[in-house]
């Protein structure tokens, strides 16, 4: 099973894990995750503006159905290509599909290569500069 980590909000892990990538380039080491890839959002914002309900019912129909391209992806949903276009090419940008091209009669097609997806999100409800002043009100 492949699995699709989402992280929001650890700064502190968001640095590490690029120093990690960085030694794992300098290393030739890039397959040593063993079925796992990483997508970290820096806040909750960008993660809600970027993984949309319709977005994740787009990627979880093109993971079930497997259509042979953009135009079958937007009738497995029922929405406008031109807007499932915008929102495919969005999510290849992210690294959560890709977009082969050479499809059946040439077509692009979209293709989900995660069985999961699991989110963590670290959200604090006091910013650490807050939370001294707050205590002392």
């Amino acid at each position: 099973m492949t699995t699709l980590h989402i992280t929001v909000g650890n700064h502190e892990q968001l640095r590490q894990d690029a120093l990690q990538f960085v030694r794992d380039v300098d290393a030739d080491d890039l397959d040593s995750q063993d079925g796992t890839a990483t997508l970290q959002f820096g806040t909750y914002d960008d993660f809600v503006d970027s993984l949309t309900p319709l977005r994740l019912e787009l990627i979880r129909a093109i993971a079930a159905e497997t259509p042979e391209s953009m135009r079958e992806a937007a009738r497995l949903v029922d929405r406008d290509v031109s807007d499932v276009h915008s929102d495919l090419k969005q999510l290849d940008v992210l690294g959560i599909l890709t977009l082969e091209e050479g499809g059946p009669s040439g077509a692009i097609q979209p293709i989900v290569p995660f069985d999961r997806i699991e989110v963590h999100i670290d959200y604090p409800l006091l910013d650490r500069g807050d939370a001294d002043t707050a205590a002392s009100a």
